[in-house]
């Protein structure tokens, strides 16, 4: 019997250690998905400016997703005051989804907990899959004026300065943990 115990104590143990381990993967990922997104939406807004189209067109775009076309130009009925912020609440959001996700797989696979060059060229793969996925699956189709931005800037954004931040972010933590 007491044998018995001591293996379902070591079970439970195990199983708690592999939850807290995704669960710090889960917590990292979500907290460097923010600066991930930061460094995303800072890049984003900065070529946009340079290349014309206003500081804050990126963040026009995205509010779209919850306001609806009224947030694009030309006619715009929906005013910056409300751009902004509704714009960064939902790429903050998401960038954390996305990190959070991130995160978790990359507290459970292996060479990505054991290597961080393995890490950050995963992360780097992701960003530019969150690039594909978001332009050519889902915005066609759920939100047709992603189909404005320039594809070029967008696989630089998504997949450098998402996902490679991502990872090198993500990178200390997985070899403080070995």
């Amino acid at each position: 019997m007491e044998l018995q115990e001591r293996s379902i104590e070591d079970m439970s143990v195990t199983h708690l250690d592999a939850r807290t381990g995704m669960g710090r993967g889960l917590l990292a990922g979500l907290v460097t998905g923010i600066v991930a997104g930061v460094v995303f939406a800072m890049f984003e807004m900065v070529v946009a400016a340079v290349m014309g189209q206003g500081f804050f067109a990126p963040l026009r775009m995205i509010a779209a997703i919850g306001l609806g076309e009224g947030a694009l130009p030309p006619q715009a009925s929906v005013g910056l005051a409300t751009i902004v912020p509704v714009g960064l609440v939902i790429h903050m959001v998401l960038s954390m989804l996305y990190g959070a996700g991130f995160g978790m797989v990359a507290s459970v696979v292996g060479i990505l907990k054991e290597n961080r060059w393995a890490l950050v060229g995963a992360a780097t793969l992701f960003g530019l899959a969150l690039w594909i996925v978001n332009f050519y699956v889902i915005a066609p189709f759920a939100f047709p004026w992603f189909g404005m931005a320039n594809p070029l800037v967008q696989f630089i954004a998504h997949t450098f300065f998402f996902g490679t931040v991502l990872g090198l972010l993500l990178a200390p933590r997985s070899a403080d943990e070995r």
